[in-house]
């Protein structure tokens, strides 16, 4: 998979979320690891063939929670680039192996060292407590649930320490259900206008998800709602000329996100099948991990 720049990635309009509705039954998931891969490539083509998109406008982020170690490297090994983990721990854990691989293959010039990514983009998707951040900065490549002032405060004066702002996601509970995480529709610009200040953070768009559902177009109401929001604050130039990333979507729903204008997917199942023997996260699937 091309490596793609966030600061590249696009979306489509509302109204053409509306006037591309379909509805996309999940196919069965290969044996494999690399054909469930191309498979969920080849429906992100589609999906964004819809909104006359390219899929090189779309992020995928992997999200490693139930995958073993071996099958991240496998994906590595298959050119991917964005990876996501729901907790602190188990990103610095990950980020240290990974680092490791790819500095072990590069070094003996292995085959497989030609079809590696040059750098690897470590995504933090679940709830971050104020009490962890010092430990992802640095490693985080973005962080996805920035949903309140003190958690934002507290990002702020741990990146102070390096010499790139750290970028993020606002969490937004478009939804309004009472067991995610995310800051309300009505606060959302208010928070990032407080957030204005902070020369350490840089806000790169907004987060959200709709609710866990058997029927993937449930989720397209969360979705055109959560674009709309995005478009508002990205028009009213309240976050600056960077604000470009909506983050929706995963395994049960992406290919709606995409219709409804996402151009970043977090997909785990999809990509590593069920939960692996081995696996070192614990929790949900690849929705978000309650409270650490």
């Amino acid at each position: 998979m091309p490596t793609v720049r966030h600061d590249r990635a696009t979306t489509t309009s509302p109204a053409s979320a509306s006037s591309n509705k379909t509805s996309v039954a999940a196919p069965a998931l290969p044996a494999t690891l690399k054909a469930r891969y191309e498979l969920v490539k080849q429906r992100i083509a589609a999906a964004a063939k819809r909104t006359r998109r390219t899929p090189e406008s779309i992020v995928t982020v992997a999200v490693t929670k139930y995958a073993a170690i071996e099958q991240v490297r496998e994906l590595l090994e298959l050119g991917h680039a964005d990876f996501g983990e729901n907790m602190v721990q188990n990103l610095v854990q990950r980020a240290a192996q990974i680092d490791e691989f790819l500095q072990r293959h590069r070094q003996l010039g292995t085959r497989q060292s030609g079809t590696l990514p040059k750098q690897v983009r470590w995504h933090m998707i679940g709830h971050l407590q104020r009490n962890k951040v010092r430990k992802l900065i640095g490693l985080a490549r973005l962080i996805h649930s920035v949903d309140s002032l003190r958690l934002a405060e507290e990002i702020q004066a741990a990146a102070a320490r390096h010499d790139e702002p750290t970028e993020v996601l606002i969490q937004v509970n478009v939804a309004n259900e009472k067991s995610k995480f995310g800051i309300a529709p009505a606060a959302t610009r208010h928070l990032i206008d407080q957030m204005d200040t902070m020369i350490n953070i840089k806000v790169r768009g907004l987060m959200c998800m709709a609710p866990l559902a058997d029927d993937p177009e449930a989720s397209r109401q969360t979705f055109v709602r959560g674009r709309e929001l995005f478009e508002e604050i990205r028009k009213s130039g309240a976050a600056g000329d960077k604000f470009d990333i909506l983050s929706m979507g995963m395994s049960s729903d992406f290919e709606v996100a995409i219709d409804c204008g996402a151009n970043m997917i977090r997909v785990g199942a999809a990509i590593f099948g069920e939960r692996a023997p081995g696996s070192e996260a614990d929790g949900g699937d690849d929705r978000e991990e309650p409270a650490e």
